[in-house]
């Protein structure tokens, strides 16, 4: 299937070049949007969207659990932290609960703003053309 409109174009190529670290930051900025539209969704009673959107920001949540090497030492509190963020996200989806989801939103931004700042390090010391 050809994708016609370049914004997808551009989105296409920006994942398929993409690192594994810039793809992990791009679905933690998913997460973030997703979790922002379904606050969105709450205050205006939009109980479909709410519940898509929350359920999409749980999708990538549920990704990150699956996918966390259980040889890195810190990856049993990365599990616990998601498994955390996980049940907070199905309070704000079951009890449309702004609080849960605002706790839940505010987890994911700090393991963002780290992860980010863990990809700036990494590119300040490696040499010129060589990958991570």
């Amino acid at each position: 299937m050809a994708i016609s409109n370049p914004y997808q174009k551009y989105q296409q190529t920006s994942v398929n070049t993409a690192t594994p670290a810039e793809l992990t930051l791009m679905l933690y900025n998913g997460c973030l949007k997703f979790m922002g539209q379904a606050k969105q969704a709450i205050e205006s009673s939009n109980i479909e969207k709410k519940n898509e959107y929350i359920q999409r920001s749980q999708m990538i949540i549920q990704e990150f659990m699956v996918t966390l090497n259980k040889d890195v030492v810190m990856s049993e509190d990365l599990m616990r932290l998601y498994d955390y963020i996980l049940r907070r996200l199905i309070d704000a989806n079951t009890k449309n609960d702004l609080d849960a989801l605002s706790e839940a939103e505010e987890m994911v931004m700090n393991l963002r703003n780290t992860w980010k700042e863990m990809i700036q390090s990494q590119k300040r010391t490696q040499p010129a053309g060589s990958a991570y």
